[in-house]
């Protein structure tokens, strides 16, 4: 006679309960997730069409197209020096709206949600919105005309396109990291500022010994979800400048769409996406470790 196999018991070891919970959403992981990263490195190294059996192995020869390709170079430095320009001030503006909205006073909610607005409005309706603002007849050139001031072709320009861009993008980002930096602003115990005032500290002193260090792990998950948002940014590219003029504008994400769907050459894409992927672990990298230094 075979045994019994005690189910109950079995059931009680924490370890093996942890795994069957966690089993369907790894499963959805390792599909969804994995699974496509993988098929991405490999498609990379290939050339020919999207399907498996349309594709040719030529190892790496893609990358070293990337290496010489002028236009991809000019857009590595379109992508660094938007992400730059708009992650800081995303950072930074937020930080001083949160602390001002963190006061009671007449119109605190009407303009949390008036700032919180932008987070949760469509990207495309967003850029439809601002083309025609600083489009050349536009709202934009005839206050600068009132004023005495010649108008800009700001999207036409390679000088003004990517600013416009920069613009879109922090004023898309800035509601939702608002409304983290009033979360963590809000975590900060109240008896430490009033220990702070009792002890003669001043507003400055408030924020710069107990605001800022009590900010410490929503500046990490701010600063990491700004720059993920920032260069993956495709839909303010497409509505907006179209990559021009003369290439200016021209994002890593809007590169592999081109390259992708406009050229069909996905090994190439494929590599210029792998590129992103590292440039993202990259930039989150050494956002955690200056945090973890701090």
């Amino acid at each position: 006679m075979s045994p019994k196999i005690n189910f109950k018991s079995w059931l009680d070891n924490d370890t093996v309960a942890a795994w069957i919970f966690l089993t369907p959403a790894l499963i959805l992981f390792l599909l969804f997730t994995i699974g496509p990263i993988a098929y991405l490195f490999y498609l990379s190294f290939t050339a020919g069409s999207f399907t498996l059996k349309g594709t040719y192995w030529i190892g790496f020869k893609n990358y070293w197209r990337l290496l010489i390709d002028p236009d991809f170079r000019q857009v590595i430095g379109n992508t660094v020096y938007f992400t730059i320009a708009t992650v800081i001030p995303s950072l930074v503006i937020p930080l001083g709206l949160a602390v001002l909205l963190n006061r009671s006073f007449a119109l605190q909610g009407f303009l949390r949600t008036a700032y919180f607005l932008p987070s949760i409005t469509s990207l495309v309706a967003a850029g439809l919105g601002f083309r025609w603002l600083f489009q050349p007849e536009g709202p934009i050139n005839a206050f600068l005309q009132a004023i005495g001031i010649q108008s800009i072709n700001w999207l036409g320009e390679t000088f003004w396109a990517m600013p416009v861009l920069i613009v879109i993008s922090i004023w898309k980002q800035l509601g939702f990291n608002m409304v983290v930096f009033l979360a963590g602003l809000q975590a900060i115990p109240t008896s430490r500022y009033e220990a702070a005032e009792l002890d003669g500290a001043n507003a400055w002193q408030q924020l710069w010994y107990i605001t800022l260090p009590g900010l410490i792990s929503t500046f990490i998950f701010v600063g990491v979800t700004t720059v993920i948002f920032t260069l993956r940014s495709f839909e303010q590219v497409y509505v907006m400048t179209g990559g021009g003029p003369l290439n200016s504008t021209n994002l890593l994400v809007y590169y592999i769409y081109q390259e992708a769907f406009a050229q069909f050459d996905f090994g190439y894409a494929a590599a210029a996406a792998t590129v992103l992927l590292v440039v993202t672990l990259v930039f989150v990298y050494l956002q955690l470790q200056t945090s973890r230094e701090d």
